[in-house]
């Protein structure tokens, strides 16, 4: 395992990996004073209680730090929100963020792509290919605490993103998943899991497949926070325990279809 300043590196045996690079929340001691959002503020944004499910695999990613200190799941000209419109219409910093603090923030983006492509090069060597599944969560209460859930028809409870991928190559091993995990028994009943609905994939997986595209498979996966209270950050442990259940069912299932995958 390799800790740095802002993500954890966890290396293990397998060509799978799970990542989960906006589960963090802490920020640099130099942009405390700078930052004019609450932690529920940042919290909200954030996709809490994603790093255990990347407990899935050998393989893991975990960032330790908030995505309003730079986003790794962006490129780098916009990996730093510097306007409302950046970050959903939230005023982030008290003035303008210094370019040092910025310059800082653009290192660290730009020293975990390094890393990580040390690994899936490490990995697309050893096995030939490897796939990644990019946990994250998203929000369907935006109209307040009281207020209506978003409509279902259109935030379903899995969103499967593979708008960053050559589709139609990586069928296979991408059928499969969402079968499994529409398949599987979540707590009595079936999860809703539908594909490029809310979510197409962002810069993470685009990068992978562009830099890795004849080895590198990366799945967008963002479970809508059904598991837990997005304005409180109350967790149904239930819930929770159960999507790492449901994910953990899909490993074999993507590891078998990649193994077949790559002897065509």
């Amino acid at each position: 395992m390799r800790q740095t300043d802002i993500w954890t590196l966890t290396e293990g045996e397998g060509p799978l990996v799970a990542a989960a690079i906006h589960d963090g929340h802490a920020i640099r001691p130099d942009l405390r004073p700078l930052i004019a959002l609450s932690e529920e503020e940042r919290r909200r944004e954030e996709d809490p209680y994603t790093g255990p499910w990347t407990e899935i695999t050998g393989n893991r990613i975990v960032a330790s730090h908030s995505r309003f200190q730079v986003d790794l799941n962006r490129p780098a000209d916009k990996a730093v929100y510097r306007a409302p419109d950046d970050a959903w219409g939230l005023r982030v910093w008290n003035d303008e963020l210094p370019d040092e603090q910025a310059a800082h923030s653009l290192a660290e983006h730009a020293a975990f792509y390094r890393r990580v492509r040390e690994h899936l090069e490490q990995l697309a060597s050893k096995y030939g290919y490897f796939f990644v599944f990019d946990l994250h969560t998203y929000n369907h209460r935006r109209a307040g605490p009281g207020g209506p859930a978003a409509d279902p028809d259109a935030n379903p409870e899995v969103n499967i993103g593979t708008g960053t991928m050559a589709r139609e190559k990586w069928a296979p091993v991408v059928d499969r998943l969402i079968d499994q995990l529409r398949r599987f028994n979540f707590l009595g009943r079936r999860l809703d899991v539908r594909e490029n609905v809310k979510f197409r994939g962002g810069y993470f997986p685009r990068w992978i497949h562009e830099t890795f595209p004849t080895s590198g498979c990366a799945v967008a996966i963002e479970f809508k926070k059904f598991f837990m209270d997005e304005w409180t950050g109350q967790l149904d442990p239930l819930q929770h325990e159960a999507i790492q259940r449901a994910l953990q069912s899909a490993v074999p299932v993507a590891e078998d279809a990649l193994y077949k995958f790559s002897k065509e």
